[in-house]
């Protein structure tokens, strides 16, 4: 059953009504719905055209957590072959928020890393909706140094709210630990790609995605904080996330232009809930096409690239 999200409300019961003719059809013979069933799946589909043609931030933020949406281990398992997770930190814990391991892309072996954040009640607090403790980081920069060391390009798939704030997390040094994996993706003298597929928050996300190629889904989201966090900070009120969402500029299409993010990959209509095997495809071809601009860089050039792009972040609107 779909998942609405709340400015789809509309579309719900468009779509309800169809399903409930089509519902009544099945129990009576002698009805025939399927013209008045096929002109409410037009107008269903224009209206999905309309909602989505232009969302505000804030409404892409919800589209980014839908819990509906393809989540890490779900690209991992159709778009890649022979995968072998590796687990543990070798110093605390396994954190089931990163899962990552060996595999091969289009036959290339690679080391895939990325925030899993679960798809029901009980996957979602076995990996802490995502947000990694410090063992989760150690084990990246664990995963990273093993691909620098036998030649892997690296890729990583980026969905957090942020970093997990809980008091263990920090006595065991957290902000420590996201530092390392950062600085681990920036020296590494291999190709390394990311690609934020819902949320991207803030060090969570910046100690996977400091890569020489950065891609987002069309309706991903990309921020150093939440927009409820920001409206809270800012304005001392949850309530004005949508006034924060605007502020923090956080969408694809404005990181685009910032030159954060280097490339869109397009979602279907209605987000990539709404046809799996269509973002499946789209994130396929653009892990393929960044690897393939990557794949005659020397170390020290893969470096470098890398290195001048973070630093190079901000200049267009300093010159401007």
């Amino acid at each position: 059953m779909t998942q609405y999200l709340e400015f789809e409300k509309p579309l719900a019961e468009i779509e309800g009504k169809a399903e409930e003719l089509r519902a009544m059809a099945r129990t009576n013979e002698e009805m025939d719905v399927d013209d008045e069933a096929a002109a409410l799946d037009k107008k269903a589909a224009q209206l999905l055209q309309d909602l989505y043609k232009d969302l505000t931030p804030w409404r892409k933020c919800q589209v980014a957590r839908h819990p509906e949406r393809p989540h890490c281990k779900d690209y991992i398992k159709t778009l890649f072959t022979e995968y072998t997770p590796l687990a543990g930190d070798r110093n605390f814990a396994d954190d089931l928020a990163v899962m990552g391991g060996l595999a091969r892309f289009n036959d290339q072996p690679v080391m895939v890393i990325g925030h899993e954040k679960g798809s029901d009640t009980k996957s979602r607090i076995t990996h802490n909706f995502g947000m990694a403790r410090p063992e989760g980081y150690r084990k990246a920069v664990r995963l990273m140094e093993m691909a620098g060391r036998f030649g892997l390009p690296v890729i990583t798939l980026v969905d957090t709210t942020g970093a997990y704030p809980g008091k263990g997390a920090e006595e065991r040094g957290q902000s420590e630990a996201i530092a390392r994996s950062t600085e681990m993706s920036l020296k590494i003298g291999v190709p390394v790609v990311s690609v934020i597929i819902g949320e991207g928050g803030s060090g969570g996300a910046v100690a996977f995605a400091t890569a020489n190629r950065v891609a987002m889904l069309e309706h991903a989201v990309y921020s150093v904080i939440s927009p409820e966090g920001c409206a809270s900070i800012l304005w001392k009120d949850a309530e004005k996330m949508r006034e924060a969402a605007e502020a923090l500029r956080l969408t694809a299409q404005d990181l685009k232009a910032l030159d954060v993010a280097d490339r869109i990959i397009p979602e279907p209509m209605g987000g990539a809930h709404r046809d799996p095997q269509a973002s499946y495809r789209a994130v396929e071809a653009a892990l393929r096409e960044m690897l393939g601009e990557l794949k005659d860089l020397d170390p020290a050039a893969l470096i470098a690239d890398r290195r001048k792009k973070f630093l190079d972040i901000g200049a267009k609107g300093l010159a401007a």
